[in-house]
């Protein structure tokens, strides 16, 4: 049996009791107090990953700017930092005809370039790349491929199929650079106006050339005065007209006699923009703004209306016209002699050359110069291109270029200048500079009155004549009044000139009553037919153009048709040259 256990033996253990709070807390506050202490230490731990989030993040910045450091500027990589600069600027702006018509825009497109240090095989790469660039130069881009270079350049404006094949060729170190280039939606149609870039969009010719710093702006579309219906009309019928006289080539243009816009401009032949590095120097030149040409008989009406105005001839005056005029070892004579005296109306009807230079001689050599200024016959065409000839000028300008010039030789011009001068003498004496860009709706026709109203009023009836009765009868279109003048000038060969070298040209204005607009068409070299019973003539080859491209033009311009034979169309076409038609007063020069 078990004792019973018995206390041990010894003093008391002495025990401190604990302290008493005053105040004590109830059970929730000290929970809440509990729970405080966790909140802060929370913060405390999302602080601390703050700041090392922080760190990283800063770690990661610098190695980034090192790596942005270690692509753009080391290893001769200026390059591509300038790459990038030059797709910052603006996208060129477009270029449109009157209506809006789409001339030349910029599309996006990929150039391949190489990290030649990258490339593992240059020759197995070169190989490759051929397989899908047609026309790749090998040793060219083996060699870039072989050099230790970071950046080369291999082919510029890819399309998207060539870009996409050689994507799939997974050739180390290739990459694409995102660029633009020039597209020209009509393609030859207005290359001599529009002009063409380099490969890196810089304006080489025509209106790219001349306004490339207002189309490297990409403020908006330029708009020019070119209607391209009428554009293509009259490329039509010239290229028809080439054709059919075999021509080696042709210019032509239409302008509004009232303000100098040039509606259509052709030059043939022509080219494709996008190829023009390809075609040779006698497509890209063009013969109506850079062409300088001996007018022929077109001068006449320079000659008339200067003689008229300058009150030195009257319209009833006569000129003898019996025989041909000899001066040194010169002889001036009428294609078609009268030989006979012949008044002024007659002189241009017949398209007199003895007649014309009589007139001349009768105004005098400064006369003459001062006409020909002020109708802008002895300087550049205003025209926006950078293509524009300096008309030749005798110098010394003698009495045999007097003479001359009256009728179309000594003084060579460009097509521009001629079309500008006929709308002055047409439009109520008014000079206006031509011009290929679209005047602001409203906005006043500046010009300078440069002959009398009343010379244009007699030389729009001269000039009626000539179609109606005289060597332009070809280009009559029924219903427009036209009126105009030919032309045909022997071309200078060996210090001499060749008859077998023409310049044909017809120059016209309609509706003669008001004229609003001039045509011109000119063949270089056409040989006649049997239609044209071999004749070369402006009137036989030129004239007919110009009757159909107004006749296709007058309806797309809503002009009505007129009625030649109506009372008041004859009365206003009508010469009056005094109570006596057929009282003229002899006119004697030594």
């Amino acid at each position: 049996m078990t004792p019973p256990m018995t206390p041990p033996v010894g003093p008391p253990i002495a025990r401190t009791p604990a302290p008493i709070d005053p105040h004590p807390l109830p059970r929730a506050e000290a929970r809440y107090r509990f729970r405080g202490r966790a909140a802060q230490a929370l913060e405390m731990g999302r602080s601390r990953l703050m700041v090392t989030g922080l760190v990283f993040a800063l770690a990661f910045l610098a190695i980034g700017g090192r790596l942005v450091d270690l692509v753009l500027f080391e290893g001769g990589r200026e390059p591509h930092t300038a790459r990038a600069a030059e797709r910052e600027r603006p996208v060129r702006a477009d270029i449109v005809d009157r209506n809006g018509v789409l001339l030349a825009t910029s599309l996006p497109t990929a150039s391949l370039y190489a990290d030649a240090t990258q490339v593992p095989d240059p020759a197995a790469a070169t190989r490759q790349l051929a397989g899908v660039l047609d026309g790749l130069d090998r040793a060219r881009t083996e060699e870039r491929l072989a050099s230790d270079r970071r950046f080369v350049w291999l082919e510029r404006h890819l399309t998207p199929r060539q870009q996409a094949a050689i994507n799939r060729l997974g050739i180390p170190g290739l990459g694409f650079e995102r660029e633009e280039r020039r597209a020209y939606p009509l393609g030859s149609l207005t290359a001599h106006i529009v002009g063409f870039t380099d490969i890196d969009g810089h304006g080489l010719a025509g209106i790219e050339a001349s306004l490339d710093d207002r189309l490297e702006d990409g403020a908006g579309p330029v708009a020019l005065s070119i209607d391209t219906r009428l554009q293509s009309i009259l490329r039509e019928e010239l290229s028809a007209a080439i054709a059919e006289y075999s021509a080696i080539g042709g210019a032509g243009l239409i302008m509004d006699a009232r303000t100098g816009e040039l509606l259509a401009m052709v030059s043939l032949p022509d080219f494709n923009p996008v190829q023009a590095g390809r075609v040779d120097d006698d497509a890209r030149f063009n013969r109506t703004t850079l062409g300088l040409y001996e007018m022929g008989s077109t001068f006449k009406i320079f000659t008339t209306a200067m003689a008229l105005d300058s009150g030195t001839v009257r319209l009833t005056d006569a000129f003898d016209a019996r025989h041909p005029i000899r001066i040194g070892r010169h002889t001036i004579s009428d294609f078609h002699a009268e030989a006979r005296w012949l008044t002024v109306p007659e002189i241009f009807r017949h398209s007199s050359n003895i007649g014309a230079v009589r007139m001349a001689l009768a105004v005098g050599t400064p006369g003459q110069q001062d006409y020909l200024r002020r109708l802008g016959l002895l300087e550049p065409a205003a025209v926006e291109l950078p293509e524009v000839g300096h008309p030749q000028v005798p110098s010394p300008w003698r009495e045999i270029n007097t003479m001359t010039i009256s009728f179309g030789h000594g003084l060579s011009v460009t097509p521009v200048n001629l079309a500008t001068a006929v709308s002055a003498v047409v439009n109520g004496g008014v000079r206006h500079e031509a011009t290929l860009l679209l005047r602001e709706p409203g906005a006043p026709a500046s010009g300078t009155q440069v002959l009398a109203p009343s010379t244009s009023d007699t030389m729009r009836r001269l000039l009626r004549l000539v179609v109606e009765e005289g060597t332009g009868r070809r280009a009559d279109a029924p219903g427009y009044l036209v009126g105009g003048k030919t032309g045909t000038a022997e071309k200078s060969a060996g210090g001499g000139y060749s008859r077998r070298r023409l310049l044909s040209s017809f120059i016209a204005a309609f509706p003669m009553t008001n004229p609003d607009y001039v045509v011109f068409a000119m063949l270089d070299e056409p040989q006649g037919t049997a239609e044209t019973y071999g004749y070369a003539t402006g009137g036989w080859v030129a004239a007919p153009v110009v009757r159909r491209v107004v006749a296709r033009m007058g309806p797309l311009m809503g002009m009505a048709p007129f009625d030649p034979e109506a009372p008041e169309i004859r009365e206003a076409m009508h010469l009056n040259i005094g109570p006596a038609d057929n009282q003229f007063a002899e006119v004697s020069l030594p």
